[in-house]
């Protein structure tokens, strides 16, 4: 016989009916209820009782759904609370997940998806093991890490869509990960796209699938993206990739939680939390209209930066050492060890290519290093990146300027061809060139 206690819910709600109809439904998956009239009763109970979640209404004859989040963000914020509102209130949602709602539901009540929201609300981890868990993937103990891996934490337990804005090399697919891993979704698919390595002529099908005959080629059905990541988190990577066509159709299958197959006659319904990324300023990609404001609204409900490697310095010797530490296990080789010089060179270097770059250098620097000791040269640094301060050149040792600007931009070049393993397209992006524009200097540098 099971004696495990049951889950306990407080649903809020002013109208009998609907804590009523709550009731019974969480009642029939063997939960527990507790029912308040208004905010004083709720902060009354969540005062004498633990609960594993609360389900309020945004209007309350006391106050409202917001002051009771605000509540339980102080008092309890591990406890996972989800908003009712009226139908439409788009706006009303998305302030409460701002103020750290896990997420909502709109009237009338549809049983399904409340099922389905109180299945995985009680599917969160426990408090204890999600920061130990972060900081084994994001290593680093600089103060933005620190406040990078809290708001990992917080966010981990929310249904919130956000958007992760960083340079490249980043680390922005980690923070994505982690944000899927440590929450309710954790069981189910994670599933990255890269926006701007998609064809604009494959879009629909890639993310929406198809139906066999649906164009040349379709030779059978396919899911898409969404369809893949059902029940998970779909990270949009590059999202300002995106051309105008398809930010229209992604949008609508984000506020309809519904796609329609290419060639399909019927809508399939979708469960998936959407995670995104981009290492442009989206606002100001929606300032010169490249990309649609009410979508940039929807994804950008919370927003989360994941710091340079410039702003945490500090950090740069333990991930060194943490990399050295992974090339041995991978080489079967001893583990090489860093001159203190070349460690100096690395915490003066400004790494424009980040975790990623300094993984790069430091990959190389492994392959050439004599008895496992790397000096400052083995690095190969791009001496234009060299000053931590980001110095300009001292001007009575410029002889030509014409010749000195071409070192400059021969240097930046070879550092994104060398930073994206020569792909030639990956590299005109990284300098925001077109790929005529980036053919054209390689051939006037000599460098094709």
């Amino acid at each position: 016989m099971n004696t495990s206690p049951r889950q306990k819910i407080l649903i809020v709600d002013d109208e009998p009916d609907i804590r009523e109809l709550l009731e019974i439904t969480l009642g029939r998956m063997k939960l527990e209820t507790f029912s308040a009239r208004n905010l004083g009763e709720a902060q009354a109970l969540l005062q004498r009782e633990h609960f594993d979640l609360c389900l309020t209404d945004m209007r309350l004859p006391d106050g409202t759904g917001l002051e009771l989040v605000q509540h339980i963000q102080q008092r309890a914020p591990h406890l996972p609370v989800a908003m009712i509102t009226a139908y439409g209130s788009l706006e009303t949602a998305i302030n409460a997940l701002k103020a750290g709602a896990f997420d909502f539901l709109t009237k009338p009540v549809e049983l399904p998806r409340l099922r389905e929201l109180v299945s995985s609300a009680l599917r969160i981890p426990t408090a204890g093991g999600l920061s130990t868990a972060i900081e084994r993937r994001l290593l680093g103990d600089s103060p933005p890490m620190a406040n990078l891996r809290k708001q990992i934490d917080k966010l981990a337990r929310s249904q919130a869509p956000v958007y992760i804005s960083g340079e490249s090399g980043s680390g922005k697919e980690l923070v994505a990960r982690l944000i899927h891993e440590q929450g309710p979704r954790a069981s189910q698919p994670f599933v990255p796209v890269n926006c701007g390595a998609i064809p604009s002529e494959l879009m629909e099908s890639e993310f929406f699938g198809h139906r066999k005959g649906s164009f040349t080629g379709a030779v059978e059905d396919k899911p898409g993206l969404f369809q893949a990541a059902h029940g998970g988190t779909l990270f949009l990577d590059e999202v300002a990739d995106l051309p105008l066509p398809m930010q229209v159709k992604l949008l609508r299958a984000i506020q309809e939680k519904a796609v329609r197959s290419v060639g399909g006659q019927q809508e399939t319904v979708v469960d998936v939390r959407i995670l995104c990324a981009t290492h442009k300023d989206l606002e100001a990609e929606v300032a010169a209209e490249r990309f649609r404001q009410d979508l940039y609204y929807r994804l950008n409900v919370i927003e989360l930066r994941v710091p340079s490697l410039r702003e945490r310095r500090d950090d740069i010797e333990a991930l060194a050492m943490h990399v050295l530490k992974r090339l041995a296990q991978d080489t079967g080789q001893p583990e090489a060890r860093l001159h203190p010089q070349a460690l100096e060179a690395l915490k003066n270097y400004r790494f424009p290519g980040n975790v990623r770059e300094l993984e790069n250098v430091l990959e190389r620097a492994h392959t050439l290093c004599e008895q496992r000791t790397i000096e400052a040269q083995d690095l190969r640094l791009s001496e234009g990146n060299c000053a931590a301060d980001g110095a300009t050149a001292d001007l009575t040792q410029i002889d030509n300027l014409e010749d000195y600007l071409e070192s400059v931009e021969r240097k930046l070049i070879l550092q994104a061809l060398e930073e994206t393993r020569w792909n030639r397209t990956a590299a005109a992006q990284r300098l925001s060139l077109s790929f005529r524009s980036m053919r054209y200097r390689l051939k006037k540098l000599g460098l094709d």
